[in-house]
């Protein structure tokens, strides 16, 4: 696909100023309303990417800009110095909604990954009375939490790790969907969480075996463990139930939240627990400038307000069953694999004729496509396209983009 002189300028700035740590397909977006979005030269398309499932509400919800722009004229930012008459409030009705004793307030997901982190820690230190300093988180091979330090000392990623050592002790890597590894793993007392995305989003949407998070969770309580659930992809309604934990009726000592928590308007998130866990922490030994505040914590609300009131967690569910219907009932010589829940969906290829490099096709080459035909998706790993559409998508719209998909997976 080409590029205007307008997009193509665009692109150019921030290959000279901008650091390089990400490569985006060639498209310049300027405006977004639902489930589509337009580029700087007025073309349209259908965004089955969500912005990482950040948009889960449609670009620019009007319920979620209304509150927006009435919290910003009145007061946005009074840091934790001073209580606000937004925090509590929001504190309380989310605790309620969620079912949980009480809320750490953050920004980003990673950020909130952090702080569960610390948080597991102190409790192992302080409840669980592990000696100090030697503490042990688990985590699952194939993870991602995000890419500050501590958070990638637990990846198995190469390409988080490389050349950013020494990393981080305290953590211990056991294979993902495997209930046998995990039990040995917990025979250790020094063990004070096992850290989990119940769907591996940027590993390809690996969805473990039925059962795998309800054994998880009942291993970690008879063995003294806290349970925390990094829901910052798979929830808000993503995969078809609030968070993908509630398919097992399983609820996490520790819950991370976040991207959807602000209908993609902000950078909200926040990690939920019970008052023993929570208040480990003292005044002074965790904070956050933004975390909480009042123009978060208003956005916030709205957008859990439109999650419910728009009925989004059963439109996933029934929308998904059919994308993964459609495409199962390809039999494309090039797929592999179809899996996912909700709305969190990929495509597995295996790999097929040429590029224009003369290589073997990647998924990579497959999004370029689909961005030729109108649908904004993006590769995970090599071989595996991410679908995850705004939960408001229509079902019109859905077809649109599962027309556009099923060409590309049909050529030869």
């Amino acid at each position: 696909m080409s590029l205007s002189i307008k997009a193509q300028t665009l692109v150019e700035l921030e290959k000279k100023y901008g650091a390089q740590n990400y490569a985006p397909l060639p498209v310049v977006l300027s405006r977004g309303l639902g489930a589509k979005v337009w580029d700087v030269d007025g073309k349209e398309y259908l965004d089955f990417l969500s912005a990482y499932s950040a948009v889960n509400q449609g670009h620019c919800h009007p319920k979620i800009i209304k509150a927006l722009t009435d919290q910003a004229a009145k007061l946005t930012l009074t840091s934790r110095a001073f209580y606000n008459d937004q925090l509590g409030p929001y504190e309380k009705w989310i605790c309620n909604v969620f079912g949980y004793e009480r809320l750490l307030p953050a920004n980003s997901g990673v950020e909130a990954v952090e702080t569960a982190i610390k948080l597991t820690r102190k409790w192992g230190y302080e409840v669980k009375k592990i000696p100090q300093d030697q503490a042990k988180i688990i985590v699952v091979e194939g993870n991602f939490h995000g890419r500050t330090l501590g958070v990638i000392s637990a990846s198995t990623d190469p390409d988080s790790r490389t050349n950013f050592g020494p990393l981080m002790p305290g953590f211990q890597v056991i294979p993902y969907n495997d209930i046998l590894m995990l039990e040995i793993a917990l025979r250790d007392p020094h063990v004070a969480g096992f850290l989990v995305e119940p769907i591996q989003g940027e590993a390809g949407v690996k969805v473990p075996d039925v059962g795998y998070l309800r054994r998880a969770y009942d291993l970690c309580k008879r063995s003294n463990v806290l349970f925390v659930a990094d829901e910052v992809q798979t929830g808000l309604a993503r995969t078809g139930r609030m968070f993908a934990c509630d398919y097992e009726s399983v609820k996490p000592d520790v819950l991370i939240v976040g991207k959807a928590l602000s209908g993609g308007v902000l950078p909200v998130s926040g990690v939920f627990a019970s008052h023993e866990i929570m208040l480990t922490i003292k005044p002074g030994q965790h904070g956050s400038t933004f975390g909480g505040n009042p123009l978060a914590c208003v956005v916030a609300r709205a957008a859990i307000e439109v999650i419910i009131e728009e009925h989004l967690i059963e439109r996933a569910a029934k929308l998904g069953e059919i994308f993964r219907a459609e495409l199962k009932s390809l039999n494309s010589p090039i797929v592999k694999e179809v899996r996912g829940k909700g709305l969190l969906n990929a495509v597995e290829i295996i790999p097929h004729g040429k590029n224009a490099k003369g290589e073997l096709k990647t998924a990579y080459d497959l999004c370029h496509e689909l961005l030729d035909l109108g649908v904004l998706a993006k590769q995970t790993h090599t071989h595996t396209i991410r679908f995850a559409p705004p939960l408001v998508i229509s079902d019109e719209d859905l077809e649109l983009g599962l027309k556009a998909i099923k060409s590309v997976l049909t050529q030869l």
